[in-house]
């Protein structure tokens, strides 16, 4: 699907179930825990009910998503390990890349019969390392990311691939440009930077009607960052706003926390 045009809107988004939004409450807070009745006043912002985002909340610590902590839940070791994964697009760390000396990371499944759960857990871990895939089987990202950076990731391709150092020919731009939608990619990371500049005046001035509209940007703008193909910046098109979406997020991020930290002192003392 093509890149809507104009401003971004909230109604882009898929929308946020009790799920989503006890996930998404959890991995934005450092530690990653919360009293019970937080979180369900938190699905309270979106119009969830208090008995469906029970439910929720429920069905996630029984499926080990969220681990019970006292009086609220913490996120379980797969919501963790997302965590992590967030924290790391969120600073968009790469090493030096020469393209003779480096190449490319190449992964090439060798099973011929594979189930459908197993090709499944592939796409998953080579999207978790930011590989892409060329053809069927044969996945590839310039080494410019230390794969063992998402050991889990790592371990679930190398049970199915084997890894390889490749060298391609020719203009290694062509090649990125064929493996990724940069130009795609770059529109809608523009159109996040513009939404966080236009929305952080209200959240600097401490607005709390702010926070489901912030809550939903805050939510596209880190799922865009995982996105990111973290290309060296000889591949890239001139221009690329990656760099820009980070810290114009980081900044804003600050705003918002600012602002979820009121609702929470508020909502406490409601519950005091």
């Amino acid at each position: 699907m093509s890149e809507p045009s104009g401003p971004w809107r909230p109604e882009e988004e898929p929308a946020l179930p009790a799920r989503s939004v006890v996930a998404s409450t959890l991995l934005g807070v450092r530690p990653p825990r919360l009293p019970t009745a937080i979180l369900v006043r938190s699905c309270g912002l979106f119009g969830i009910r208090p008995g469906t985002a029970r439910v929720a909340i429920s069905r996630m610590a029984a499926a080990g998503e969220l681990v019970a902590d006292d009086d609220g839940y913490a996120l379980g070791p797969d919501l963790r390990a997302r965590q992590a994964r967030q924290d790391l697009s969120r600073q968009g760390t790469t090493t030096a890349w020469d393209p003779d000396r480096d190449g490319w990371h190449q992964l090439v499944v060798t099973g011929e019969a594979r189930a459908a759960a197993d090709r499944t857990a592939l796409r998953r871990a080579a999207r978790a390392l930011r590989l892409a895939e060329l053809r069927e089987g044969v996945w590839l990202r310039p080494a410019n990311l230390d794969l063992t950076d998402q050991p889990d990731a790592l371990a679930v391709a190398e049970a199915q691939c084997l890894r390889l150092r490749a060298h391609p020919d020719g203009d290694g731009a062509a090649l990125a440009g064929r493996l990724w939608d940069l130009a795609g990619w770059a529109r809608r990371a523009r159109r996040l930077v513009a939404a966080l500049d236009a929305s952080r005046p209200a959240l600097e001035g401490h607005d709390l009607d702010a926070l489901p509209h912030g809550f939903v940007l805050s939510a596209a703008s880190l799922r865009h960052l995982q996105s990111d193909p973290l290309l060296p910046a000889a591949l890239l098109p001139s221009g690329w706003p990656g760099p820009d979406l980070r810290r114009t997020w980081e900044g804003w991020n600050r705003a918002f926390l600012g602002v979820w930290a009121d609702w929470y002192r508020a909502e406490q003392a409601d519950s005091a």
